[in-house]
């Protein structure tokens, strides 16, 4: 089972990169995505070796963003593809059957191809506007993940699909009854001044909508 809530890491030197992702990590995050768009090949690589070793040591999933042979190469658990990124069926032919493949959706039209794709889970965003990405696709807004939500249910649409997008914890328990099974989260919890409590927080409203 994947965990309910994901920490996309932010940073604009690796410095802030591995420092944000430790301290979500000690706060109780079981779900890192390396996101590191500014870097250089080798600085990335770098990183991600490091958050690799640190993921291990507390038994985290470990995603990389868009980029699947730096997966193969350090065995990390699996990538994370965006609408315009490399095809899916591409990433698996390179990484197996066996590691993760997360994929980006904005419509209900992608939910569909993603799940064509047989991607192993889904970000369905953004929720709101957020500066943490370039080329943003249309904003959903609540009303729009009750629309393409009740759509997934009324397919008897079985694939995990996570929240994304300017997420804060005043939205969480609105987006939860939507029916998403999960939460991606960044600047919240890269900003939070008590990580342990809000990531504390979250989990508890998932836990709240399994009563």
């Amino acid at each position: 089972m994947y965990s309910k809530l994901q920490y996309i890491s932010q940073g604009l030197n690796a410095k802030e990169q591995f420092k944000n992702i430790q301290s979500a990590l000690d706060s109780g995050c079981e779900w890192i995505q390396l996101r590191y768009k500014n870097a250089g090949e080798k600085e990335f690589s770098i990183v991600a070796q490091q958050v690799k070793k640190i993921c291990e040591s507390y038994k985290a999933v470990f995603i990389i963003n868009d980029n699947a042979e730096l997966v193969k190469s350090i065995d990390a658990d699996g990538v994370h593809l965006g609408l315009q990124d490399m095809p899916v069926v591409q990433a698996r032919s390179i990484l197996g059957k066996n590691k993760i493949i997360g994929g980006t959706a904005n419509t209900l039209k992608d939910v569909l191809t993603r799940i064509d794709e047989k991607c192993d889970y889904i970000g369905l965003g953004p929720f709101r506007f957020t500066s943490t990405k370039t080329n943003l696709s249309p904003v959903l807004g609540l009303e729009g993940f009750k629309i393409i939500m009740n759509a997934v249910s009324k397919n008897k649409i079985q694939i995990p699909i996570y929240a994304i997008g300017g997420i804060s914890i005043d939205d969480a328990a609105s987006i939860i009854n939507t029916g998403v099974y999960g939460i991606a989260v960044s600047g919240e919890i890269t900003n939070h001044h008590n990580k342990r409590e809000l990531i504390q927080t979250f989990n508890s409203l998932f836990e709240l909508k399994k009563v």
